[in-house]
């Protein structure tokens, strides 16, 4: 039986991108807007999907090393055509990631985390693969925001890809709770209506 998300995803992988261009742009303007980003970094991001976010890191910083997990071929199939050879893509899930211990000094989510059933699990192995003093960002909805709010719960009813959204609150008590103490929740909204939120951490 093929998994939800795969099932979902790899029917919208070819036009993701311009289905939902605002949403997109802006969800890795302002992710880029909250990394610093420094010239041989290690990077990996998390449900990297079409490789949205991958490209302007490699814009900003030509002499980082990134990677790419998604378990999605079609949606990586996107990103391999927009990316160079030098980006490392692979298929996979969050909650098990291929890597070494600490292989990455940056791990990096956009818009993913929502679709994560296990999110303690996915938390530990993010923090695995991270060295000392790496830092996690992780962008996703905001339930604090009422339309969030109102589409988290029609999702859960509706969606069997879906999981859930988080309120800044329960994001940072996620993630405080696995290994990442002290982490900034910054929640911002993208539209009159949508909102998000940004959780940055050290692995100390």
């Amino acid at each position: 039986m093929t998994d939800p998300v795969i099932e979902e995803y790899s029917r919208v992988a070819h036009e993701y991108d311009e289905r939902w261009s605002f949403y997109v742009q802006a969800t890795v303007r302002e992710t880029m807007a909250r990394l610093a980003l420094r010239p041989g970094q290690r990077v990996l991001e998390v449900g990297c999907g079409t490789g949205a976010l991958l490209e302007p890191i490699l814009k900003a910083c030509p002499d980082c090393r990134l990677a790419g997990i998604d378990p999605v071929p079609e949606m990586l199939a996107v990103a391999r055509r927009r990316l160079p050879p030098s980006v490392e893509l692979r298929e996979g899930w969050a909650e098990k990631l291929p890597y070494a211990d600490a292989s990455f000094d940056l791990v990096v989510s956009c818009n993913m985390f929502h679709y994560v059933r296990r999110p303690r699990e996915a938390l530990s192995e993010m923090r695995r693969v991270l060295g000392t003093g790496g830092q996690l960002v992780i962008t996703d909805w905001c339930d604090d925001y009422l339309a969030c709010w109102l589409c988290d719960r029609y999702l859960r009813l509706t969606s069997p890809a879906y999981y859930r959204a988080y309120s800044e609150r329960q994001c940072r008590e996620l993630v405080e709770a696995n290994g990442f103490p002290n982490a900034a929740i910054d929640s911002y909204k993208i539209s009159w209506l949508w909102g998000l939120m940004t959780a940055s951490a050290t692995r100390s």
